[in-house]
């Protein structure tokens, strides 16, 4: 089964090769580190994936199943 993808990067600074699976860890972040952890778990519940992939700047890949979205002729 193929999933959609929704790609969101920008061409900042990124994030190290190190840090990239814990910036969705409970409680790493700037405030109450919830952000990206809350995030993954929310997505999770549904089968979608969340993960940071960027190579220059952050670039995080979204992968929903086919079983979860549809598409519509315009």
């Amino acid at each position: 089964e193929s999933s959609g993808r929704l790609i969101i990067e920008d061409d900042g600074i990124g994030i190290p090769e190190k840090e990239k699976e814990q910036i969705f860890a409970k409680g790493v972040g700037r405030k109450t580190g919830l952000g990206l952890f809350l995030s993954k778990e929310i997505l999770g519940i549904t089968g979608i994936t969340i993960a940071e992939t960027g190579q220059k700047g952050a670039r995080f890949e979204i992968m929903v199943p086919r079983s979860a979205y549809r598409l519509h002729a315009a």
